[in-house]
């Protein structure tokens, strides 16, 4: 059993594919030759060669030799962009792949490694091919298109025979197609439908609906039952008899701006990110709420202390407050902040609230019943405010900014007490427990230690080599501290040696976020690429917190 992947890279780099050894995880052969995009992947039906077809801007066909990892044969597509490419399902030595405006076979000389193609005429007929399959005589295919319907070839004479289904397209493209035993196709779309279709008289039969496009469809062995992926990051479980979709999965299908806990409780945390804010079930990681405002970007939550309310900030400049068990809208500041809302933190008697936004200001807000007051507006910053964190005595805070200034805040007499400056865009600020100094962090890739009694630097870590820094999080003892950025590792840092003692990796995109639970027994990462990691935090880090509880 083999697993190959195919990368996508940038302009003018070698694309690289990894073949692996599906029972030991290992990887077995990386694969140098296709640019810039891996196309698509196929399997030959012995297991014992592997094609691959790169992007348009490499469009060559290769048929690699699993076994001694070595190409064999390597034949450009033409001009003509290459979309799929399909081994035949009872020989090695054919394949077909689909473009944007043709279909080819190839014929197959792993011997005299010599390749040959033959092009199949579709009279006046001119479609975007998208997806194929191939029965199980070799005899047949058919090929899913951009305008919506399916085109059927006679792979026997390498002839097109009919396109159906007759007066019903499926909107915005037929994404996969699938062929069931009995004949019947599986197909999904463009706008989320998943439909049943007859090969014989090419009638729809049964159809479903899904959220996001339809980008997969996989088969169980049997062909009763398939999983479903579409672009929205859900994962459906479907019957083949009626399709009926049940939602088996969910996560974020953009990047994810912000991470938080509840104040003392670790079984669940919120996410935000474009269009919505979720609350996720720390144990089962199931999706508990979803809160959605269409057409916006949430980029800070914050949930109260008391557990009444969550706090977030959103790109039309607003302050929205939900109850966390419907989600429902329990008030909204209008006009908080110019260009949207970038920092929000909320105070212990959960009686105010301090918000940061892109143009830099600061603002105190009284929360009443009924009443949402300003108490102070503070414009110093001159740049996006990143983070904000109040002290446990609710007297003051500290906001964070890209124009490279961290402030003091006095929140009840609305001044400032003491600026921070730092060549560096900050990304996040925090309070060591015993509020004797603040950590910050940014794009100079520094780790910085500053004393809250005169706003001197003592201490200068260089938190990553490659990339600069977004995210921070402390242990309750302050003992340890996390941090995550542009070089997609979760680190984790002694606070008083300085030193790196564990790395994750895992991320595929930027890290932008990090939470530890109240318990201090979970990490949670967010990132760009839209994942959320969940990082168990070792032992001995945990135990070193319990030694100084000891009296």
């Amino acid at each position: 059993m083999y697993i190959a992947s195919g990368q996508k890279t940038h302009m003018g780099f070698q694309a690289d594919i990894i073949i692996w050894d599906f029972d030991s995880l290992q990887m077995m052969h990386r694969l140098k030759l296709h640019k810039v995009l891996i196309q698509s992947l196929s399997f030959s039906f012995d297991e014992k060669y592997l094609a691959s077809l790169g992007g348009q801007d490499d469009n060559t066909l290769v048929i690699w030799d699993i076994e001694s990892g070595k190409a064999l044969i390597g034949n450009p597509v033409g001009m003509n962009i290459a979309n799929k490419v399909q081994f035949f399902n009872n020989t090695s030595s054919k394949c077909l792949t689909i473009h944007n405006y043709g279909i080819r076979t190839w014929d197959l000389d792993l011997i005299k490694k010599k390749v040959q193609y033959t092009e199949i005429l579709m009279n006046q007929i001119k479609r975007v091919f998208t997806s194929c399959v191939i029965d199980p005589d070799d005899q047949y295919a058919y090929l899913g298109t951009k305008t919506g319907d399916i085109v059927e070839i006679s792979l026997f004479n390498n002839l097109f025979k009919r396109i159906g289904p007759t007066k019903r397209l499926f909107s915005q493209g037929i994404n996969q197609i699938n062929l069931l035993p009995n004949g019947d196709l599986l197909l999904g779309s463009g706008d989320g439908t998943l439909a049943k279709v007859g090969s014989r008289d090419m009638l729809v039969k049964r159809e479903a609906k899904v959220m996001g496009a339809v980008t997969s469809i996989s088969l169980t062995a049997d062909s009763t039952h398939f999983f479903c992926g579409t672009s929205k990051a859900t994962i459906y479980w479907c019957n083949t008899d009626d399709i009926a979709p049940e939602l088996r999965n969910t996560c974020h299908y953009e990047r994810i701006n912000d991470v938080a806990f509840p104040a003392g409780y670790s079984e669940l945390f919120a996410t935000c990110s474009l269009n919505d804010i979720r609350v996720w079930n720390t144990k089962t990681r199931q999706e508990l709420l979803r809160i959605e405002v269409p057409g916006l970007e949430c980029f800070c939550v914050f949930f109260q202390r008391d557990g009444k309310a969550i706090l977030s900030g959103w790109n039309d400049g607003k302050v929205r407050a939900f109850l966390p068990q419907s989600g429902k809208l329990l008030f909204a500041i209008n006009d908080a902040h110019n260009h949207g809302v970038t920092a929000i933190s909320g105070t212990n008697d959960c009686q105010k609230i301090v918000s940061g936004g892109m143009e830099g200001e600061v603002r105190v807000w009284r929360i009443g019943r009924q009443t949402q007051i300003m108490e102070g507006s503070l414009k110093e910053h001159r740049g996006r405010v990143s983070d904000i964190k109040i002290n446990k005595e609710d007297t003051q805070a500290v906001s964070s900014s890209f124009d490279g200034s961290c402030i003091i805040w006095d929140i009840i007499n609305s001044t400032r007490i003491m600026c921070l400056f730092e060549s560096t865009m900050f990304k996040q600020v925090l309070y060591h427990p015993d509020e004797s100094q603040v950590l910050t962090t940014g794009s100079n890739r520094k780790i910085t230690y500053w004393d809250c009694f005169d706003g001197q630097a003592i201490r200068m870590l260089d938190g990553s080599d490659s990339g600069e820094i977004n995210a921070l999080s402390i242990t309750e003892s302050g003992e340890y501290f996390v941090s995550g950025g542009q070089d997609k590792r979760v680190k984790l840092w002694d606070y008083d040696e300085g030193t790196c003692q564990y790395q994750g990796i895992g991320h595929s995109g930027d890290i932008t976020k990090i939470s530890l639970s109240p318990d201090q027994k979970t990490m949670v990462s967010v990132g760009t690429e839209g994942a959320i990691f969940m990082w168990h935090v070792p032992q001995r880090i945990i135990e070193t917190k319990a030694d100084q509880d000891m009296p």
